[in-house]
């Protein structure tokens, strides 16, 4: 496929494996690496803490990977960024540091097993339990992995049936585990029945498969799609070198046909906790028209303390890449309150001073000054018909999970 950019993207298939197979992403899920020897065939020699992990794997959380985004690894360096987030450490083992089995407090939030409404106007529908690539900072190990694939019918059912009696859900996140590793024909049934419900106005597909098989991503699969637009698909792309040829041409296929595609990556220590390697991600990124959106920290799940990153330093990252980065290539820095108390943004400080009359700011650069306020008689309310009157009040006090939108910050205080 031809794309324009101003960077290079290679493909790293070895030499042993055909085209054809290396194209085919059934191939990909039927040769991924699991076991310990799998995975000593591939890179030759494991350091002593990935050997203890193989052989304390009871407990540990799910190994598997793509044969695909194995070699996008270098097989001699233990530090390599894929590698690190592929391969099971012994530090998993370890009990430190804030370390949670439900991080985002979805359980807290489910309508059933597979159906999470945390806020007023969307939901997220855990389609599946199974991934391509069990990344080691997933920040839902309690629930994927299992192997129970495709949800049952029972709570499919219940799902779409709260979706449909909740007319204020305006949007259907599909998550799991992966959504694009369900068939062709399975997809396009769940895409078919949200389509079959009047309000639902946007569904997303989050989805890593762009990055560890981006093969999955066909003619086949977009045709079908794109019968159900508007779809948002929401990759996870963490390191500049996930960006080879064949995830270029993955994302290229996506956009062509309409899919906006947005990116969320997380700060990983030790991985791409560094401004360089989130601007190269996010340049590389927007070159293909893919927008970076958030950039996360690492939920503290459990077995994740040796990948967390520092409030201070992502700060640093996002101040150094302000006003030097482009807007459009820059990822907003988020969290997640642990517990699930949802996500906050976090913003390098700017504001020297405030005051009724005036803020006072310094910028990225240094230079100072200040805007200064209109008295506040002089601050009127635009003209509001009662249609957009009518639909924020509706926002505003809706029902969800079980729960008045109005009164849920104060249940939360009380938890």
């Amino acid at each position: 496929m031809n794309f324009r950019s101003p960077f290079v993207f290679k493909s790293l298939r070895p030499a042993h494996i055909s085209p054809e197979n290396w194209q085919d992403w059934k191939w990909q899920m039927a040769h991924v690496l699991k076991y310990k020897d799998d995975h000593i065939k591939h890179f030759g020699k494991l350091t002593n803490d990935e050997e203890e992990a193989f052989d304390l794997h009871q407990g540990l959380f799910r190994i598997q990977t793509t044969p695909y985004y194995a070699a996008l690894s270098d097989s001699s360096n233990p530090e390599d960024p894929i590698r690190q987030m592929l391969m099971p450490h012994k530090k998993e083992l370890q009990n430190l540091g804030q370390q949670m089995k439900d991080p985002l407090g979805e359980e807290r939030h489910s309508i059933n097993e597979r159906l999470i409404h945390r806020y007023p106007d969307r939901v997220l529908f855990l389609v599946t339990d199974m991934c391509s690539v069990y990344c080691r900072y997933c920040t839902r190990k309690r629930f994927t992995g299992k192997l129970s694939a495709f949800v049952r019918t029972s709570p499919y059912e219940k799902s779409l049936e709260y979706i449909r009696n909740n007319k204020g859900i305006r949007e259907v996140i599909l998550s799991g585990g992966d959504p694009l590793t369900l068939s062709t024909s399975r997809l396009e049934k769940v895409l078919q029945d949200l389509r079959e419900i009047p309000h639902i106005e946007i569904i997303r597909i989050g989805t890593r498969m762009p990055v560890v098989c981006p093969m999955r991503v066909d003619e086949e699969l977009v045709q079908m799609m794109k019968k159900y637009h508007p779809i948002f698909v929401m990759t996870h792309f963490n390191h500049p070198q996930e960006l080879s040829l064949e995830a270029a041409e993955a994302l290229t296929l996506l956009v062509n046909n309409g899919f906006p595609v947005m990116n969320q990556m997380v700060l990983l220590n030790g991985v791409n906790n560094h401004e360089a390697l989130v601007q190269s991600l996010s340049r590389r990124l927007l070159s293909l028209r893919v927008k970076p959106y958030y950039m996360f920290h690492c939920d503290p799940s459990e077995g994740t303390e040796h990948f967390q990153t520092s409030i201070q330093n992502s700060l640093k990252i996002q101040r150094e890449l302000w006003g030097r980065l482009s807007g459009l290539a820059l990822p907003s820095l988020s969290l997640d309150i642990p517990g699930g108390g949802g996500k906050v943004g976090l913003t390098p400080q700017f504001e020297l001073e405030r005051s009724d009359s005036h803020s006072r700011f310094k910028g990225w650069d240094g230079f100072e000054a200040s805007y200064i306020n209109p008295f506040p008689e002089d601050v009127i309310d635009p003209f509001l018909s009662e249609e957009y009157l009518n639909e924020w009040e509706r926002l505003k006090n809706q029902s969800y999970g079980n729960q008045n939108a109005a009164d849920l910050g104060a249940r939360h205080q009380n938890l």
